[in-house]
């Protein structure tokens, strides 16, 4: 391949290559051709098989490599111990918010914490409290704290609750 270099270190090379490539952009997904020519580089040192028989081994284990980590991943994929640690709006359900712009015509603002958001939900007056019930993207799924409350003054027959 290269004048006074053996084959095999130049898969290696590859090899060490692409998995340096990966380690800088993770995507799980260059690694299967760093083990596709690392394992080229092997056979290359074993059996001395020439250029055209070590790219069509690389070709192939590419294939085979790719093909079996994603099957694999598809029968298990990796579950995450925090599955809303990229997802704000998804941690935020449950949380209640300060409404600082009306929402009239089903959009308003709310503040949570220290940021704003813009919310959905039935009408209510700047000053009301509401509680995030979902969230579509950035926009904060809001419904009225009364009307939670109101609810579970009703009892299941439809009379209302003594309390």
């Amino acid at each position: 391949m290269f004048e006074g270099l053996d084959n095999y270190w130049v898969w290696v090379a590859l090899g060490l290559a692409l998995a340096a490539l990966e380690l800088l952009a993770p995507g799980v997904f260059l690694i299967w051709f760093a083990v596709a020519a690392l394992i080229t580089g092997a056979l290359s040192f074993l059996f001395d098989f020439g250029l055209p028989l070590e790219i069509v081994s690389f070709v192939s284990l590419s294939l085979i490599s790719v093909y079996s980590a994603r099957r694999y991943l598809r029968d298990k994929p990796i579950i995450s111990s925090d599955p809303l640690l990229n997802h704000k709006g998804g941690r935020m359900v449950g949380e209640t918010a300060l409404v600082v712009q009306p929402i009239e015509s089903g959009s308003g603002r709310v503040k949570v914490g220290d940021s704003e958001w813009i919310a959905r939900g039935p009408d209510t007056a700047a000053g009301e409290r509401v509680r995030i019930s979902g969230n579509d993207g950035a926009i904060l799924l809001v419904e009225p704290i009364a009307l939670i409350a109101d609810a579970k003054a009703v009892q299941s027959d439809g009379t209302p609750a003594e309390g």
